[in-house]
């Protein structure tokens, strides 16, 4: 059985997406859908795909395709997500799933209503390194995690037109790559929150272009967590135990861990070409075959608690969208 793939948006990261996806080889791409007619044509040519639709709703019209790829920007989520399910078709939507968590319980319903697949494209959880890093800390090598700090910082185009920098599309550092700390921060720890403090810097356009967040969980585990449109950061994920530490360069694209404690050092490469989006749509693919609407690597109720982190550091720096209620 072969899964059938639509991808809905035709930008930056769908062409990642499809890229990756030449090498998974239990599922294919047969239709992608932009706005722009020429847009999907271009896309189309350039990795072989099928069927090019100028129209996101002719597309999920279409009974050959069994699961849509949501690739838009962050605020059209929910609308573009809705569309799918209401037209019978699973979804991985890509980080983060909605906007905030009143969008998230609303698609979440939808989809078990419809008794279909619905997933947040956390790619991050599915690579090797990472996978690595956390069998690491499972066999106890850094003995009890006790903290976590993570940097994701490049100076990025904050022109008000761009999509970063603007506000009716929910730019900012937060929801762009923030995110991928905080889901670090949770992969690693687990467990419920016992505080959050955050801090944001606020560009002229009204977003976040820099925030800090600290994290404390019921053990006592700490996440510390940095990220910026305005300055070039090591861009790493370290986790330190009572034992060692663990560091991913690169950590949400990771290709590299390496553990380190006073009796060994360990390193893990992987040195496939491919980014890493082919191991969250191998999996992907997987789980459709077998009939789940869910994953467990990526389960909702981990993205229900990512979200609601976000929303709370939101509410404390002060950040609201111009669409939201």
């Amino acid at each position: 059985m072969t899964i059938r793939w639509g991808i809905l948006g035709a930008g930056r990261i769908a062409k990642k997406f499809a890229e990756d996806f030449k090498v998974v080889n239990n599922g294919k791409i047969v239709a992608v859908a932009s706005r722009s007619q020429d847009r999907s044509n271009k896309f189309v040519h350039e990795f072989e795909i099928p069927k090019a639709y100028s129209s996101y709703e002719e597309m999920v019209e279409n009974p050959d395709i069994d699961l849509v790829y949501v690739a838009t920007p962050h605020n059209f989520h929910f609308e573009h997500a809705s569309l799918c399910l209401n037209n019978g078709k699973s979804v991985l939507c890509e980080k983060p799933v909605t906007v905030n968590s009143e969008e998230f319980e609303l698609l979440q319903n939808l989809a078990k209503e419809k008794n279909l697949f619905f997933m947040e494209a956390l790619w991050t959880y599915y690579l090797p390194a990472i996978i690595q890093a956390m069998d690491w800390i499972r066999e106890g090598k850094i003995g009890a995690v006790k903290q976590l700090q993570v940097s994701f910082g490049f100076p990025g185009d904050m022109d008000e037109k761009m999509r970063l920098a603007n506000p009716d599309l929910a730019g900012g550092a937060l929801l762009d790559i923030g995110i991928y700390g905080i889901a670090m921060a949770e992969l690693v720890f687990d467990e419920e929150l016992e505080d959050i403090q955050a801090m944001a810097h606020f560009s002229d356009t009204g977003i976040d272009d820099y925030n800090s967040i600290q994290l404390k969980y019921k053990s006592g585990g700490m996440a510390q967590i940095s990220s910026s449109f305005v300055s070039e950061f090591k861009n790493e994920a370290i986790i330190y135990g009572t034992k060692g530490r663990i560091e991913i360069p690169q950590f949400w694209m990771a290709k590299k861990a390496f553990l380190i404690t006073s009796a060994e050092k360990l390193e893990f490469i992987n040195k496939n070409v491919q980014l890493g989006y082919n191991y969250e749509a191998f999996a992907v693919n997987e789980l459709l075959k077998k009939g789940a609407i869910e994953s467990s690597v990526v389960p909702l109720v981990k993205s229900k608690r990512i979200l609601s982190i976000m929303d709370q550091v939101r509410n404390q720096i002060g950040l609201r969208y111009p669409f939201e209620k």
